[in-house]
């Protein structure tokens, strides 16, 4: 197996940061597209779409894995990534954009599966487990570092947003430059091995708690920007900065989740992940001042960081060379359906309390749920 160079390793940690910013890029030029085009559907879609797409072609994108090499795969994702991501800038024809939007869906989880997949062969125990988390703090560091490049291109030109897509390009060539292939022994080491029912069980508990801890740090991401300026006087740079904010305490907590599960194991470390969001979400509710609002970003940043980047793992370990690409699709069909999931939490009620405090009350059942089903999980 050829060692990847610290360049490689940047190359996976860029591509990964791909799969993030598929619908926030054009988040800030939202206004802009509103006014020059026709839309008789709610402009939001434009942002929730591609999660949609992912959701309905992770199962394809899994097969598909099992029939190409990771390599492969992510070079097919990332040609019609560009192109799709670009041309909707220029796209006058509605369904033709929705079309458009849910197709890229398709090529991110095609991005998103295949970079998980080289990094599960390329690496082994704490060193995978090492790179998940830096995979998990690349995705969002991204999303701070588009979003605030598409907001300063979005200020220029409503246009502009659409062209930072064309970087999956550059990502392409580097992917050509710096990634070793797989040696096919690696890919063909395992193909005997068979799924034990607790392995299912596992899997099946991994996958849920996925979608669950993603509803679950969404809700913030969807309530927060028409809650923060209502009921504190936040302008939109200052919600963008709390908001910010969360991500940054993702990453941090991200780079030090796999020494949390050398102390307690990764079963209790998801379930601490779950009552950190709880924490977060109780805070929330209650806040009267902008020193709550910041311990809800922490709690909820270390919701993040406990949970997704550790489960992404959890569903390396638990698969093998035959079932690896339906593993990984259905991760990230939980993952992109949580973010969609999140978005009916509005519909609880109006006020906004009421939604905080369910999301907490939910959090802590979750917790005490998958506490139970990891513990299960590992006796049986």
């Amino acid at each position: 197996m050829k060692k990847i160079s610290n360049f490689g390793i940047f190359t996976l940690l860029l591509v990964s940061s791909l799969t993030i910013m598929v619908g926030t890029v054009i988040a800030p030029s939202l206004s802009g597209i509103i006014q020059h085009k026709d839309l008789s559907f709610s402009p939001s879609w434009l942002i929730t779409l591609p999660s949609l797409g992912v959701v309905v072609f992770a199962p394809l994108i899994g097969w598909l894995l099992n029939k190409m090499s990771p390599l492969k795969l992510l070079a097919y994702g990332l040609i019609p990534y560009a192109v799709l991501g670009l041309i909707g800038a220029f796209i006058d024809n509605q369904y033709l954009l929705i079309l458009d939007r849910f197709l890229l869906g398709a090529t991110t989880v095609a991005i998103q599966v295949s970079v998980t997949a080289y990094i599960a062969a390329q690496y082994e125990g704490e060193a995978r487990m090492k790179m998940i988390a830096w995979q998990g703090m690349a995705i969002e560091l991204g999303g701070v570092v588009f979003l605030a490049i598409g907001g300063v291109l979005g200020e220029m030109f409503w246009q502009y947003p659409f062209y930072i897509y064309l970087i999956a390009l550059v990502c392409l060539l580097l992917v050509f430059k710096t990634l070793p292939k797989i040696e096919e022994s690696v890919r063909e080491e395992e193909t005997s091995a068979e799924v034990t029912t607790r392995e299912k069980l596992k899997t099946r508990i991994i996958i849920a708690s996925s979608l669950l801890a993603m509803m679950l740090f969404f809700i913030g991401f969807v309530t927060l920007p028409l809650y923060l300026p209502t009921n504190f006087g936040f302008s939109e740079s200052e919600t963008g900065y709390l908001m910010a904010f969360i991500s940054v305490i993702a990453i941090i907590t991200a780079s030090q989740m796999p020494r949390m599960v050398k102390l307690l194991g990764d079963g209790k470390t998801v379930t601490l992940g779950f009552v950190f969001f709880m924490l977060g979400y109780i805070v929330l509710a209650l806040a009267t001042s902008v020193p709550f609002l910041i311990l809800t970003a922490i709690c909820i940043g270390i919701g993040f960081g406990f949970t997704i980047p550790l489960l992404n793992h959890m569903t390396i370990e638990v698969s093998n060379s035959q079932n690896q690409g339906k593993n990984l699709g259905l991760f990230s069909m939980a993952v992109f359906g949580g973010q969609f999931l999140s978005t009916f939490i509005e519909y609880i009620s109006k006020n906004y309390m009421a939604v905080y405090g369910v999301a907490a009350a939910l959090a802590l059942v979750i917790a005490l749920v998958m506490y139970y089903q990891f513990q299960k999980a590992s006796k049986d």
